[in-house]
């Protein structure tokens, strides 16, 4: 651009022209993987009217308070406001986030070195390992991997393994050890005449425990949606196998069934199925408005009672957090363990200060990471254990 909003010789640029600027702006940004939706372009359009476009610092101020989604959008905004209102001095910086890439080194040579004929490394000697390619990418944060690491991603969901957890049902079964079965007992006396049988005992049956996942689609979390509802197939796959089952519902704006989705045998059907499915892909977050939904419709006599509840989502709430306080207070009462999933949870320096992380906490049995396979197993095991 040839003239900056800052610039103060520059005539001041007409209304419709200055929209278009913003509106550039936007796009740029969405262009650059900041999930910039058409209400939040409009928030900020009216946020710059307010304050005004002269004033360099407001716009870039504006742009961060309407534009982002979440933390991880910090970073890059500021490199498009710079790159497109050539701007370099007198803003906030974000402080860039810590590579969790591992730097792979090369393995050692198998044969000893010349100074080492004896066989015997230096005290000092450093062993370096070369990881795996796949073991690299099992940790690698999903919402950073490119087209092609996201292909090999999902062929890797097939090494998850689910045992569903199990619940003790009214009802006995023959076992080795136990309670005396006295009524088999007394019949297989009878079968003798009367002489006296081998003892039969029993125990409680148990069968798989339902489980329910709540998986947040809003614009915070548009890079790791795709992910966890490959997730959500493999558990419902897994589940079936073992007579198990697992219910899956969206939420966001509103809430949404997807468990028949999820019960199409190939995952990419699946996704198609679940994207056709979902009308508030990467929109705003109403935690407890839709947690209230869910309860009312799904609660009380539903499928959350009893059920293990995992709600994947970063907590950014933009309703009230008192209304989601009270629905988690009832889900927790209802249900027999309560996840809590947060993509946000394994990255260095993050500190559950968002208000709807801070209303859920008390209400939660475990809160774990989200953000690569490796914790996808470790919640595997979360939930055979629940």
């Amino acid at each position: 651009m040839s003239a900056t909003p800052t610039d103060p010789t520059a005539p001041r640029p007409p209304r419709h022209q200055a929209d278009e600027i913003l509106l550039g702006f936007t796009r740029a940004l969405r262009a650059a993987g900041v999930p910039v939706t058409h209400d939040r372009s409009q928030h900020f359009l009216s946020a710059v009217a307010t304050l005004g476009l002269d004033d360099q610092r407001a716009t870039y101020l504006a742009g961060r308070a309407t534009l982002c989604a979440g933390p991880d959008d910090l970073q890059r905004y500021d490199q498009v406001f710079e790159s497109w209102f050539n701007a370099r001095d007198g803003l906030p910086r974000t402080r860039p986030a810590t590579s969790s890439r591992p730097v792979l080194s090369d393995l050692p040579a198998t044969e000893n070195s010349p100074g080492d004929s004896d066989g015997e490394r230096e005290p000092d000697e450093v062993v370096r390992a070369r990881a795996s390619a796949a073991e690299v990418l099992r940790h690698r944060d999903l919402a950073a991997l490119s087209p092609a690491e996201r292909q090999r991603l999902g062929a890797m969901f097939a090494t998850l393994r689910l045992r569903p957890p199990l619940r003790r049902t009214a009802r006995h079964r023959a076992w080795r050890r136990g309670d005396v079965d006295a009524s088999r007992t007394l019949r297989a006396s009878l079968r003798r005449f009367g002489e006296p049988a081998e003892i039969a005992r029993r125990r409680r049956a148990v069968r798989p425990r339902r489980i329910v996942l709540l998986v947040d689609v809003s614009g915070s979390m548009s890079g790791y949606a795709d992910p966890l509802l490959r997730l959500a197939h493999r558990f419902t796959q897994l589940a079936r196998e073992r007579g198990g089952v697992v219910e899956t519902f969206t939420i966001g704006t509103r809430l949404t069934h997807l468990t028949r989705a999820m019960r199409v045998r190939d995952p990419e059907r699946a996704l198609v199925v679940a994207g056709d499915t979902v009308p508030d892909w990467s929109g705003g977050t109403r935690l407890g408005e839709t947690l209230q939904i869910f309860l009312d419709r799904w609660g009380r006599r539903g499928l959350a009672r009893g059920a293990v509840v995992v709600v994947f989502s970063d907590g950014w709430e933009r309703g009230d957090p008192a209304l989601l306080t009270e629905q988690m207070d009832r889900l927790r009462r209802i249900a027999h363990r309560v996840v809590w999933v947060n993509p946000h949870r394994g990255k260095p320096g993050y500190e559950p200060v968002q208000q709807g992380v801070v209303a859920v906490l008390p209400y939660v049995d475990d809160f774990l990471a989200g953000h690569s396979l490796a914790t996808f197993a470790e919640l595997s095991e979360v939930l055979a254990r629940a």
